[in-house]
């Protein structure tokens, strides 16, 4: 095995998990957003609900299955990639991914269907039922996926036997220390890439005219959704940084750009991190703050990126600018969207006129905000992964023991291959999307055949 195969499975690994999370990000929060629409249909029996609901069905059908396609690439890749990885610690990652096929991949392959084309065709309660089934099983499969990576960043609960892993409580391994946070923080991350995806959306069919009852109510709930949930994800984020200071310091010490351990140290919110000097250049930065927001005291100390170097010189640190800028793309992004959410819900609030309080720069600010959350859950994820360098199982095995041993030109040729591939299935995606907002907005395709009776009515009807 050469650097070069090992860099080439790494950026290929990333081009897949990249294109894969987007659309999980969608699901595990739209089925639960679905829902609701469903559940105030069923209690007021107002039809904006459903057409809320009917809309954004098709959005949750069509990331379901890109989420599929995506998924089963990936998986291929632990034994085309990686085969160290499911050789040293498959005995514990296996069982894992099959928890997440058999109780939550399955629950929602049976009753997606019903959820879909089963408007008319089931009575009410089973068609609300459905659409709960599929939510649960999407945050299923969000759960299992993040024990497995959560177990990998701090991994507990097993021995090593001749070099492989074997459990010895999986009670250990399922809630290891990194879990709670990294499940809680990904969750808020999906359901706020869903509220500025509706509202966005919404935002957009407003503007070209589709001012429909459900274009109002679905834009009015995204908004308040939003800003409601962004000041939660500040706090479980910053809850989330403590815990990774005390497991994996050096991957904080990259997040904040720190070289040395000290006191009072300075919170770096600009800088070019040179790694050949280990140093910042052109640094910005507030005195004690990163301090006081790692340890609760303004001189408390900070562990440096110098700490995390061999007796030999070898470096026990990821890289320090990926880390350091993908983690303030991910703030930053966090930030904008606590502003563009509370001032949409102050101008709603306010000027009390709901939706139509809304000024035009306002709706093509949240036009611009549509796929704001892909930006900082994958900004999120960067920070994360390459954070954990050399580690792949962080003191288990380094991501060159796991990596295949097969000619770079290979890895390269299939990399462009996935590289186009996922290009034109995420162009086609978003076209989608929006060809869906125009077509409604023109009043074509409102789907009101299949809609299902008001919760007063009778549980069935006749067959069409």
């Amino acid at each position: 095995m050469d650097i070069e195969t090992l860099l080439l499975s790494r950026i290929q690994f990333a081009a897949n998990i990249s294109f894969h999370i987007l659309f999980p990000t969608i699901t595990i929060a739209l089925g639960w957003v679905l829902l609701f629409f469903k559940l105030r249909y069923n209690r007021t029996g107002d039809e904006r609900w459903m057409e809320a609901y009917r809309f954004w069905v098709k959005i949750f059908a069509l990331s379901f299955a890109m989420g599929v396609v995506s998924g089963i690439t990936m998986s291929f890749q632990f034994g085309t990639n990686w085969p160290g990885f499911m050789e040293t610690v498959g005995n514990i990652a296996g069982p894992l991914l099959a928890y997440e096929i058999m109780t939550a991949f399955f629950l929602e392959a049976v009753f997606l269907g019903i959820m879909l084309f089963g408007f008319s065709r089931v009575p009410n309660w089973v068609h609300t039922l459905a659409t709960f089934l599929v939510a649960f099983g999407t945050l299923m499969s969000a759960f299992w996926i993040i024990v497995l990576n959560s177990w990998m960043h701090t991994p507990q609960g097993f021995e090593m036997i001749d070099g492989v892993a074997y459990a010895t409580d999986w009670s250990a391994i399922i809630f290891n220390p990194s879990m709670p946070y990294r499940f809680v923080h990904m969750v808020l991350a999906s359901f706020l890439t869903v509220s500025f995806l509706i509202a966005g959306v919404s935002a957009y069919r407003w503007l070209i005219g589709g001012r429909t009852d459900g274009v109002r109510v679905a834009l009015k709930t995204a908004v308040f959704a939003a800003a409601l949930l962004i000041p939660v994800q500040i706090f479980v984020g910053d809850l989330h940084g403590l815990n990774t200071k005390e497991f994996q310091p050096a991957k904080v010490a990259a997040m904040e750009g720190n070289w040395e351990t000290g006191t009072g140290v300075p919170l770096v919110l600009f800088a070019l991190p040179d790694e050949q000097a280990r140093e910042n250049r052109f640094e910005i930065a507030i005195p004690k703050l990163a301090s006081f927001i790692l340890t609760r005291d303004w001189n408390g100390k900070v562990t440096g990126l110098n700490e995390f170097v061999g007796e030999d010189g070898e470096i026990l640190h990821p890289r320090v600018a990926p880390v350091f800028w993908s983690f303030r793309v991910m703030v930053g992004t966090g930030l904008l969207m606590l502003l563009v959410s509370w001032t949409a819900a102050f101008l709603i609030l306010r000027r009390k006129r709901g939706v139509e309080g809304l000024p035009k720069p306002m709706l093509y600010g949240l036009v611009g905000m549509s796929f704001s959350g892909w930006l900082a859950t994958l900004a999120g994820w960067y920070t994360t992964e390459i954070g954990r360098q050399p580690w792949l199982v962080q003191g288990v095995m380094t991501t060159k023991e796991a990596v295949a041993d097969v000619p770079a030109p290979m890895v390269l040729s299939t990399l462009i291959a996935y590289l186009l591939v996922y290009a034109a299935l995420l162009a086609a995606y978003i076209f989608v999307i929006f060809y869906l907002a125009r077509k409604t907005a023109r009043g074509e395709d409102i789907g009101t055949r299949n809609a299902p009776p008001p919760a007063a009515a009778p549980k069935t009807l006749p067959a069409e």
